[in-house]
């Protein structure tokens, strides 16, 4: 048998929640960054499905999804308000109880201790569906969640984006996936126009842009990652060679 027909092809699917985004006052861009992020994992995205703040519209996209899924991601209605429905609608669907989860709380209790407290609308963001483990979320304090091959995540795109980030290279998928850094004194959105080029020109590869400042001074790592190393490997030397093209010497394996 050819190798392309044995190949396993994993799947995964997203449900997007939010009453916000079928009114159009939200655009949502979380299945593009998604969908970049599941192909550099060797997993393609497969389906999406948007449905509002109700129960029931959750409870039928998620069981109907995951069954005929690998994975399966959702984003919005995991903040503190009552319209923030997710979890419960999940556990729901999976017939488990909603519990808080101790590190959630110990996690939100250290963000919000210095930022008025954690009331008990904050606390609604530490509740999973009973047996959950937690997924990192350094931009806000309030954790995504897994369980299983499961994920619910938050709807705001840059927190989104970090959830991400913390799951790269944990999902088992088609291809093992390769990093390559380049690290550069230069502030991103200096070359934020060069990054997306690349991008564009490497189809199957992600560039993440990560800024620091140091001793004074303003920089930034860029970590290529693909599935197939010699496109990674090539998608570096071509961003190093664009970078001191515009002036800016790149350091290999970052700084």
């Amino acid at each position: 048998m050819p190798a392309a027909m044995s190949e396993r092809i994993w799947t995964a699917a997203l449900v997007v929640i939010g009453d916000e985004i079928l009114s159009g006052r939200t655009q949502d861009k979380n299945v593009a960054q998604i969908a970049t992020w599941l192909n550099v994992q060797g997993i393609r995205l497969a389906e999406v499905r948007v449905v509002g703040d109700r129960e029931e519209a959750i409870v039928e996209a998620v069981n109907t999804l995951r069954a005929r899924n690998d994975y399966l991601f959702t984003t919005g209605g995991i903040g503190p308000t009552h319209d923030d429905i997710t979890v419960d609608a999940i556990a729901a669907a999976l017939g488990v109880a909603v519990v808080h989860h101790p590190r959630a709380v110990a996690v939100l209790e250290h963000y919000y201790a210095s930022r008025g407290g954690l009331t008990e609308a904050r606390k609604r963001m530490a509740r999973v569906p009973d047996g959950a483990e937690l997924i990192e979320n350094r931009m806000s304090g309030a954790p995504g969640i897994r369980i299983g091959n499961l994920f619910i995540m938050a709807g705001v795109p840059h927190i989104t984006a970090g959830m991400l980030e913390a799951l790269t290279g944990t999902l088992e998928g088609g291809r093992p996936l390769v990093s390559l850094t380049l690290g550069c004194w230069v502030a991103e959105s200096e070359v934020a126009d060069l990054l997306r080029q690349a991008e564009r020109d490497f189809e199957g590869v992600a560039i993440g842009s990560y800024p620091f400042f140091r001793t004074g001074r303003v920089g930034a790592n860029f970590v290529v990652r693909a599935t197939d190393p010699a496109l990674a490997e090539a998608c570096a030397a071509a961003l190093a060679e664009r970078l001191a093209a515009a002036g800016y010497e790149s350091v290999d394996g970052g700084i």
